[in-house]
């Protein structure tokens, strides 16, 4: 539910070992940029419409499928949920016990794709606008579709025992447009307080932590799957912390433990944190060259 722009509240993306200050209000999704000539942004070209996306997301959807038949035969101590103070410095995770399992998803560009929306900002000159959103969240069922390959995994998932849950920023007070736009897509029943947690349900805002905790309160949570690292982390989402760090963060020993092995993330070039980044924090000095 964003797009190239960035917008005033969109987090910036970090990680400290240390506490910190965290953004508690939502991040607004940020808008497409303006299409030209007709045509949609290069990111909403590829993410809805190319055949490499759909290949890339059914990739994503088949690994995590298997990953779950073959999680569940052998019970983990731990689950994938990160303990409370736990960084991904020194990682420490949520006992299993005897609970029973569940994935555990981001909704919009991980289940589901807002194509109507996103078209929308971008045909009004890529301005995000919240009470068109509101509306899109109330009465999107039917429209918004199941990426390439989720029914599929959604069932194979409940076919292993496995409880597929949704945890997203999406708001609370439109919890029934939620279920019903999930159910409309083919992926089932989502019950809000149950299987379906949003933003509202606590007094943590935009950050999924609070929520991830009362889930894995209760469940042996096996999987997470999003499109930006705070589904799965908000330390990932630190305020003020250089890319260079939360890049390092997410690319070190303990997360790269995790990828494909319990933590699943899907492509997204649409929107995200990464929107702020600037020259310098892409390129070095290898980059630097200039033709003669």
């Amino acid at each position: 539910m964003r797009g190239l722009a960035l917008t005033a509240g969109l987090l910036l993306a970090g990680c400290a070992s240390a506490p910190a200050e965290v953004a508690t209000t939502p991040p607004p999704p940020a808008a497409a940029a303006p299409a030209e000539a007709g045509k949609p942004p290069v990111p909403l070209q590829y993410l809805y419409g190319s055949a490499e996306a759909a290949i890339a997301v059914r990739a994503v959807n088949a690994r995590i499928a298997g990953y779950g038949a073959w999680r569940v035969k052998e019970r983990p101590r731990d689950s994938v949920v990160l303990a409370p103070g736990a960084t991904m410095d020194a990682p420490r995770f949520e006992p299993c016990g005897d609970k029973p399992f569940a994935a555990v998803f981001d909704a919009d560009e991980t289940l589901i794709w807002n194509i109507a929306p996103m078209r929308l900002f971008a045909e009004k000159g890529g301005a995000f606008d919240l009470a068109v959103w509101d509306q899109w969240e109330k009465t999107g069922a039917g429209k918004a579709k199941a990426m390439p390959g989720t029914v599929e995994m959604v069932n194979a998932l409940r076919a292993a025992g496995i409880t597929v849950i949704a945890n997203t920023n999406r708001s609370a007070g439109n919890a029934k447009g939620s279920e019903d736009t999930l159910r409309a897509a083919g992926l089932g029943e989502f019950k809000h307080g149950e299987t379906l947690f949003l933003m509202g349900d606590d007094a943590g805002g935009s950050s999924k932590d609070p929520r991830r905790a009362t889930i894995a309160s209760k469940y042996c949570v096996i999987i997470l799957g999003g499109d930006q690292l705070g589904d799965f982390s908000q330390q990932f989402n630190v305020k003020d912390l250089p890319a260079a760090q939360r890049m390092a963060l997410a690319t070190g020993p303990a997360a790269t433990a995790l990828w494909d092995k319990g933590w699943f993330l899907f492509p997204n070039p649409v929107y995200g944190p990464w929107q702020t980044l600037g020259w310098d924090d892409i390129s070095s000095t290898d980059s630097e060259w200039k033709p003669r």
